[in-house]
């Protein structure tokens, strides 16, 4: 095992049945509550298996939030196509807030999943939870 520069190990993914690393980053870092504003979810998706894996991934989001601007939109699937081993794919999405998102943190549902010749046939899924705070 290879150690970072923090002196941990590296975690060794080969043992495990994990298709992807999923990363996230938030721009900016967080929404202003009871105000109309937004934030851009960038997500990368890495294909750590060594076959070629076809990809969705599916966020949900909690009720004071949402995709668009009146908040009706809680929930999207985006198809990313074929992943080639060792390659990443990366998407974004916006996320809104308005005068009903109070301060606190709210959590994220982000899903990828690895898909056998069609998106109705579903092989894996990982599930990354992810926190985005709202400040006054």
């Amino acid at each position: 095992m290879n150690f970072n520069i923090f002196g941990k190990k590296d975690q060794d993914l080969s043992g495990k049945n994990v298709p992807y690393i999923i990363s996230t980053e938030m721009s900016p870092y967080r929404l202003y509550a009871n105000k109309p504003n937004s934030l851009i979810l960038f997500v990368k998706i890495k294909n750590v298996t060594k076959d070629a894996l076809l990809t969705s991934i599916e966020i949900k989001l909690p009720q004071k939030l949402g995709m668009n601007e009146n908040m009706l939109l809680k929930e999207k699937r985006l198809q990313l196509g074929e992943i080639e081993p060792r390659k990443e794919k990366e998407t974004k999405i916006e996320i809104f807030g308005n005068i009903n998102t109070d301060v606190g943190e709210y959590s994220l549902t982000l899903s990828a999943t690895s898909h056998f010749r069609d998106y109705q046939h579903v092989v894996n899924r990982i599930t990354k939870p992810v926190s985005l705070k709202v400040i006054k």
